[in-house]
């Protein structure tokens, strides 16, 4: 039995020998061996710029300009994925978050893709707002310390008293500053930065004929040129991946300004029983399967109040993918309500997209309300205590 036993034992350590080229201390072989295992290496993550993965579900993530609103949704946008504003009864707010998401892009250095109907998109890029740079120079504040910044600072966002001590989302807004940036709504941006940005314009008025065209499709030919149009710049530029080995990746921002207007030439905004039923949602079906293939990112703003038939409104949220409606106080009875002095209108969160998850990132609260300070646009709870 002695015998075997030290065959069997002979055996077993040969290939340890034979292997480590030593030959002379089989313990030291069989120490060897164990070592020949190499860890698996973990595949580079490509870096772009102005982008983080989310925490939620490592979706690749941008931000929308406005740091409060990015905590509101998860954290910031996802690349590839279609963002709709509801706009204001006058489109006052709305236009300022799209111009926010253009001047986060033009810091980033992402590519920017602007079509309107209304105003020229050089008329929007002009008045982005200016971006203060200084506070990515200050040091990250720790837990516990954000309650010693100045809150009238101009860096800082300003939290309703009642909820000073919410370390949550005092500390999230201020970790933000490294991924999003703060702007001066009263500054516009300085020209030298913003030529330094890639911008493909779309205006209707110069994209259609000027006699009326004879053809009865059900689709909008306005809506079809844009789709075209964004879809060439997706391929020429190389954001669907076609062409990134010569050229460093970065992320095509595209902004849509009162998407679904009589001035896109359609008719859902004036009757309830349109000519054009699905153009928009078949514009917004193909723009999402554009924006899924692409290292891209899009806002749309919607006239939703305008929309008679709500069945419509209804198909074109459930084809985006976050969905944030506002409402302005200007002109109707909570303008002089005394709870909503310190506002200037509600912020409705009303899709929060399913990525790579069963479930979505909710805010803790959907009573919120946002104002315009003397230089920044800030979102708040509105939570009213009664004594």
């Amino acid at each position: 039995g002695h015998l075997v036993y030290v065959n069997i034992a002979i055996n077993m350590a040969a290939p340890c020998r034979s292997m480590s080229g030593a030959g002379t201390d089989p313990d030291f072989s069989a120490t060897r061996s164990t070592t020949s295992f190499h860890k698996k290496s973990r595949s580079k993550f490509v870096s772009i710029p102005g982008t983080r993965p989310s925490v939620q579900n490592g979706q690749l993530i941008v931000s929308t300009g406005v740091t409060s609103l990015d905590y509101v949704i998860g954290g910031g946008l996802a690349v590839g994925t279609l963002l709709l504003i509801e706009e204001d009864k006058y489109d006052s707010y709305s236009r300022m978050l799209l111009k926010y998401f253009l001047a986060e892009g033009v810091v980033c250095g992402h590519s920017l893709f602007i079509a309107s109907a209304r105003d020229h998109p050089d008329e929007i890029l002009q008045e982005l707002p200016a971006p203060l740079l200084d506070d990515i120079a200050n040091p990250k504040p720790e837990e516990g310390q954000t309650q010693g910044i100045d809150p009238e600072g101009p860096n800082s966002m300003k939290i309703a008293w009642r909820y000073q001590n919410l370390p949550k989302v005092q500390t999230a807004l201020a970790s933000s500053s490294r991924f999003g940036h703060y702007y001066d709504v009263s500054k516009p941006m300085d020209p030298a930065m913003r030529e330094t940005a890639k911008c493909n314009t779309f205006f209707l008025p110069n994209e259609l004929p000027f006699q009326s065209s004879t053809e009865t499709s059900r689709v909008n030919i306005g809506y079809t040129k844009l789709l075209r149009s964004i879809q060439g710049v997706i391929r020429r530029e190389g954001f669907d991946g076609a062409s990134l080995q010569n050229k460093p990746r970065s992320i095509l921002r595209i902004g849509v300004h009162s998407l679904g207007s009589a001035l896109w030439g359609d008719d859902i905004c004036c009757e309830e029983n349109p000519h054009y039923l699905y153009s928009l949602t078949t514009f917004l079906y193909g723009l999402r399967a554009l924006l899924r293939a692409s290292l891209s990112v899009c806002l749309v703003t919607v006239p939703s109040h305008l929309i008679q038939n709500k069945a419509i409104m209804g198909r074109v949220t459930k084809l985006c993918d976050t969905v944030i409606g506002l409402e302005s106080f200007r002109g109707s009875e909570r303008e002089t309500n005394p709870l909503y002095k310190d506002y200037h209108g509600l912020l409705h969160v009303k899709q929060i997209p399913h990525l790579n998850c069963l479930m979505c990132e909710v805010p803790d609260t959907k009573d919120l309300a946002f104002k315009l300070k003397r230089k920044q646009f800030a979102i708040e709870d509105t939570i009213v205590f009664f004594p």
